[in-house]
């Protein structure tokens, strides 16, 4: 069975790596070990987030499935963030769980050039330095020209729930140990890293008078730049919080979680704690906050928001029903933490291609990320990079001054994933440049010309991207009905002004409705012109940086003026760039200076 790429897994990275060869032409098949979890949201079934909603924009910009689909099965939006400047707004939707994957799965079966085969791969094929194919493990050989690993939490996987631990992928699936093995012989430097769940409710148990109720917009924000308008019911949320009864039972059994006991090995993250944990580490915190959120809308499953554990469940139940109007609560399924194994992403590229073994890329919860949306943009990536390797292209590399998605690969390349990396607007050095807003604009063009893109979709984005310019030459010359009769645009910077105001002026000036979104992307880059003026000298500065390229054979314990600390953090890293080599933990702006100098003597 012959394949040009060959996509191990089907989670989010799965799905979007597997989608996008095929929609590149390529002969592509996605091998899972059970069909019908295609897409399974094994955690909370919920897209975006803050930051985590600009990493799903940019997978829609660049022609990915993740945006699309949330919005056809989205039961509540909300944007966060938006007391806070528009760099930092973030959608963020609950999904039906079962129709996410069923849509999904829907999406790919459509694609003419890709075959799902249900099977576990027991062995990726590797020939002089090169991936050659996978081997199944009910004896079948699979030849494929690239392989992208996307295997999430299952090499290896390791359940716990108190004293109990069972072997496992994903929520009770079986794991991938023959893979694991192998891929720990590979030479490659791995971890155990850790990420958990908390326990699901029946809501016809719960009382919900006792919560407040957290509705979604009223004016829902897609995802998608398809998307018009999101106009379906949406449902509500529920707000509770942990009180010092649910602090002392906890308290009273540290010793039997799995975390403090030694039993857990992984490292698990820091920004998503088990209940346990935040109990430990904050004890002056009173409680804690808790958001009960339903799973989809024809299941009565609860999600318990902010109450991971890897608890007994004996003890799980206590806690639960420490919490007023959860007194009768019935667990359906307790929460566990599963460890796995994770490869150390300093292993691979900017294109998410190994580095010591050609043809084999790797995505998501392999690389030290968490959450579905950092999966996701990767699998893209990691997609069209294997398309790029098969048909001989240069590869796609998103920068850092590009996209969240270019900022994620970057931190993983350059500093590899101590714990399970979750993307943050903080980590962004230009957040004004990266909004929600314009990644059509940052990414589309680069989704254009690698053929993912559709016609339907640059059609759409061209009208917008001339709706824009022609809006802001009008506002340019269009003079306020005020005393001072200012122009338009310099009105439009001042804190009170809005150009919902002026909507129907514009939209008589274009003889038709503005699209959506462009009054609002035309708002912030005139409120902020001053600010983004000066980033855009700050991202010049740094993508010279960037074009610095590094020899892959560069050797940097010959170079008088580093510390042997730095020449080992080098060597490890192997930086591609000087931007790269100066964003490692531990290299200082001299030792940069030093390396620039050394770089010049060379070229």
């Amino acid at each position: 069975m012959r394949y040009q790429v060959i996509v191990v897994g089907a989670g989010h990275a799965g799905c979007e790596a597997a989608r996008a060869c095929a929609r590149l032409g390529l002969k592509t098949a996605m091998i899972t070990m059970n069909l019908d979890l295609i897409a399974q949201m094994s955690c909370n079934p919920a897209i975006g987030g803050i930051a985590k909603g600009h990493l799903v924009r940019e997978i829609d910009a660049l022609g990915g499935i993740m945006g699309e689909l949330t919005d056809a099965v989205g039961i509540q939006f909300r944007l966060l963030n938006t007391s806070r400047g528009p760099a930092v707004w973030s959608p963020r939707a609950q999904c039906d769980k079962k129709q996410y994957r069923l849509r999904m799965r829907e999406i790919l079966e459509k694609e003419p050039n890709l075959r799902i085969l249900q099977a576990e791969v027991a062995q990726l094929s590797i020939s002089g330095g090169r991936v050659t194919g996978v081997l199944l493990r009910d004896g079948r050989a699979l030849l494929g020209e690239a392989v992208v690993v996307t295997t999430g939490t299952f090499l290896n996987g390791l359940a716990h729930v108190g004293e109990q631990k069972y072997s496992c992928g994903r929520s009770g699936e079986a794991p991938s140990n023959l893979l694991g093995d192998q891929i720990r012989m590979l030479g490659l430097q791995w971890k155990r890293l850790k990420t958990g769940t908390p326990p699901r409710l029946d809501g016809r148990t719960v009382d919900w008078s006792r919560f407040e109720a957290q509705a979604g917009d009223a004016d829902p924000t897609p995802f998608s730049f398809l998307s018009d308008r999101i106009d379906r019911d949406q449902v509500p949320c529920f707000i509770t919080y942990t009180n010092e009864s649910t602090h002392q039972i906890l308290r009273e059994s540290i010793a039997r979680s799995p975390l403090y006991s030694g039993q857990i090995e992984g490292i698990g993250p820091r920004y998503c704690p088990s209940i346990e944990d935040k109990i430990v580490k904050f004890p002056d915190k009173s409680r804690h906050q808790i958001f009960l959120e339903p799973e989809g809308l024809d299941t009565n499953e609860i999600y318990v928001n902010g109450m991971s554990t890897s608890m007994p469940i004996d003890v799980q139940s206590r806690m639960v029903a420490s919490i007023p109007g959860l007194e009768s609560a019935e667990m359906i399924r307790p929460g566990y933490a599963i460890e796995y194994d994770a490869i150390d992403p300093r292993e691979i590229s900017q294109s998410l291609e190994v580095r010591s073994i050609r043809g084999l890329f790797l995505a998501g919860q392999i690389n030290g990320t968490s959450g579905y949306e950092e999966a996701g943009c990767q699998g893209l990536m990691a997609g069209l990079n294997a398309a790029c390797s098969v048909g001989g292209l240069d590869p796609v590399v998103i920068s850092r001054t590009e996209g969240y998605t270019g900022i994620l690969i970057s931190d993983l390349v350059t500093n590899g994933a101590d714990e399970p990396y979750r993307m943050f607007t903080s980590r962004a050095e230009f957040r004004l440049h990266l909004r929600i807003d314009n990644a059509d604009e940052r990414l589309t063009p680069i989704g254009r010309r690698m053929g993912l893109v559709t016609e339907e979709r640059w059609v759409r984005f061209s009208k917008w991207r001339e709706q824009k310019a022609r809006i802001r030459t009008w506002l340019e010359c269009y003079r306020m009905p005020f005393q001072d009769r200012p122009v338009a645009a310099l009105w439009l910077r001042r804190p009170e002004a809005a150009v919902s105001t002026l909507s129907d002026e514009i939209s008589a000036a274009l003889g038709e409705r503005p699209v959506r979104g462009v009054l609002q992307t035309v708002e912030t880059e005139l409120k902020y012109a001053g600010y983004i003026s000066q980033q855009e000298r700050q991202v010049e500065r740094l993508r010279s940086a960037e074009g610095r390229g590094i020899p892959s054979d560069f050797t940097y314990c010959d170079i008088p003026g580093l510390s042997r600390e730095v020449q080992e953090k080098l060597e490890r890293a192997r930086p591609e760039s000087l931007g790269a080599a100066a964003r490692i933990s531990g290299v200082t702006p001299a030792a940069v200076a030093i390396l620039d100098v050394y770089l010049s003597l060379r070229r």
